[in-house]
């Protein structure tokens, strides 16, 4: 066990999802309307960023789920470590987790009807759900475990374990190795036991086998939340250097292997773990570093909102059209700033969605899963 008293509040950790959270619910958005309204070259390459690859490679919007997943892990040991130190039963923590597991599943599946109503035959698989996954499975794995090495130890087992069925077993059809939409073992592992509907396509983006990689960077989550948390590093800096070293470790490794083994997010590929984990560290380190080492918070109260109530808001943002509201607001200003407008009810969603976290916040009012 990594120290007995309970630590100071890691601000960081709140102000970071919040940071994640802000370009699902439209801060992508934002960025490309101000690409379009300005025409700058530079910009134009920021909003590029804020697409999904369509399969190989990385852009920074494919880091939003992991980096969620990653802050997710870090937060297991804040929550578990105390119930275990103060001699907690297992089975009662067991059942808690499950119970997180399987409300985040049905809200998943809840979201997921927004966009696809068919409850004859629904999708299960899910962002939520493949969170879930990642959260039972590293939290058991920490029960049991609850050293780093013990977490070091499984984490590596997994990018290996996971990296050697992708390329050497074999595929009906295609053999072994094939990381394409169609030939890779993701593939035919979802059109064979993921339940649910594949969207028309070959592959689930949140399969079954998909959700077995993401283990992994829960799991870096949880070695980041054991150094931060821990007492045989002392001193903050210390612990800022190690978070952004191990992050450009796993950086390193991922960019020297891609050539052979590639980057792809609909896979989740080890080096995909690898490399938004390895992201995910760094921009930790750097959050830490900055809120709770220098002590500079109020530029991130911003964030801090939306981080505290990131699942509010997430499910909010599929059953409400802020957009919409924001045009029906702004509309008689937007339609005579030309592109301009579009920047207009980009700022007025946000701020609308943000307004209505204040006041659940300075209500203290919080969706605790």
């Amino acid at each position: 066990m990594t120290g007995q008293s309970k630590p100071e509040r890691l601000h960081s950790l709140d102000i970071l999802r919040g940071f994640d959270m802000f370009w699902i619910i439209g801060g992508g958005f934002l960025i490309r309307t101000l690409a379009k309204a300005t025409d700058w070259g530079w910009m134009e390459a920021v909003a590029k960023q804020m697409h999904h690859v369509s399969w190989e490679g990385f852009h920074f919007y494919d880091l939003i789920f992991p980096l969620f997943i990653f802050i997710m892990g870090v937060a297991i040991p804040y929550s578990l470590i105390p119930k275990l130190e103060s001699g907690g039963n297992k089975g009662k923590l067991y059942r808690k987790v499950i119970r997180r597991f399987i409300i985040l599943v049905v809200f998943g599946v809840f979201y997921n009807q927004t966009w696809l109503p068919d409850w004859s035959n629904p999708r299960i698989a899910s962002v939520l759900g493949q969170i879930g996954f990642a959260y039972l499975f590293a939290s058991i794995i920490f029960i049991n475990v609850q050293t780093m090495r013990g977490v070091i130890l499984w984490m590596s087992g997994i990018l290996v374990a996971y990296g050697l069925m992708q390329n050497f077993i074999p595929v009906p059809g295609y053999g072994a190795g094939v990381l394409t939409q169609e030939g890779s073992l993701n593939a035919f592992l979802d059109q064979h036991i993921t339940p649910g509907m594949l969207l028309g396509k070959t592959y689930e983006p949140e399969g079954v086998f998909n959700n077995i990689s993401a283990i992994s960077i829960a799991l870096m989550g949880v070695l980041a939340g054991l150094i931060l948390r821990g007492k045989r590093i002392r001193k903050q800096y210390g612990k800022f250097i190690i978070l952004v070293s191990l992050g450009a470790g796993f950086v390193t490794v991922a960019l020297l292997m891609k050539g052979v083994y590639p980057v792809i997010k609909n896979a989740w590929t080890s080096t995909f773990d690898m490399l938004t984990g390895g992201i995910s560290l760094m921009l930790l380190g750097l959050f830490y570093l900055v809120v709770d080492i220098w002590k500079y918070r109020k530029w991130g109260f911003y964030f801090k909102v939306i981080g505290v109530n990131s699942i509010t808001v997430y499910m909010a943002v599929a059953f409400i059209d802020f957009r919409n509201i924001s045009n029906n607001l702004f509309q008689g200003f937007a339609m005579h700033m030309g592109d301009w407008g579009d920047v207009l009810v980009a700022v007025g969603a946000l701020a609308i969605i943000w307004a209505g976290l204040y006041l659940l916040y300075k209500n203290r009012i919080f969706l605790r899963i």
